[in-house]
């Protein structure tokens, strides 16, 4: 089945960009389009989507708001994807705080756009780009405070678990995770369904966003690539 991505930005071109470069892919099919948070929002819960392109800075709603609307109606919500620009960076952080998945550069390669709308599709958190690190590492002292649970939630956790967090943290995938501690690949994936499972965290996005929170990981901690 094809994955249906719904389109939100208020600036037609955009929109009319990214419908150009999604239709020529077999696998996905442009579901919707808004050129507003409000309208995205609407229509993310009529139509249903797999995945929603979201812009940031958008009238009536934002793009942050827009995405706890949409991650707020349950586990079958759509994946969030958020658009942005470098000078909208300090946003990103609270969209990823909402239940965004992912997000990606308006700039970004057509290819790069399309990798990212299957792998948040398929139910992952797009964090592997360097550009997330540099994010979070720039912006996470000038957050407001988070609601997020305080370090004692990471009492729920194993020892392992806590230390498969932090390597989640700094970027790392599950194969570079599985190598850094001498176990196998569906070892780490099955630790990181239970890390999410116990801190009630949807995916990935949303654990290196609360390793930041409780200070497991420190801004200026993150290797540079």
């Amino acid at each position: 089945m094809a994955i249906r991505v719904l389109l939100v930005d208020d600036q037609q071109l955009v929109r009319a960009g990214f419908r150009l470069i999604l239709e020529t892919e077999g696998d996905i099919e442009v579901a919707g389009e808004a050129a507003d948070g409000r309208t995205g929002v609407e229509l993310a819960r009529r139509l249903r989507p797999d995945v929603v392109l979201m812009d940031i800075r958008m009238p009536e709603l934002d793009g942050v708001e827009a995405t706890r609307l949409v991650a707020a109606s349950g586990p079958s919500a759509p994946r969030v994807l958020i658009l942005t620009t470098y000078d909208a960076d300090e946003y990103v952080v609270e969209a990823l705080r909402a239940g965004a998945s992912g997000f990606l550069l308006k700039d970004a390669p057509p290819q790069r756009l399309i990798d990212a709308i299957r792998v948040v599709a398929s139910g992952d958190a797009l964090l592997a780009p360097s550009v997330t690190r540099r994010l979070l590492d720039r912006f996470a002292r000038r957050l407001p405070p988070s609601t997020q649970p305080s370090v004692a939630a990471l009492r729920e956790l194993t020892e392992r678990e806590v230390e498969v967090l932090l390597l989640v943290a700094r970027g790392m995938s599950n194969a570079e995770i599985a190598a850094q501690l001498s176990v196998t690949e569906a070892t780490v994936k099955s630790h990181v369904s239970h890390i999410l499972d116990k801190l009630e965290l949807r995916d990935r996005a949303q654990a290196v966003v609360l390793a930041f929170d409780v200070g497991l990981v420190e801004p200026g901690a993150l290797p540079a690539e």
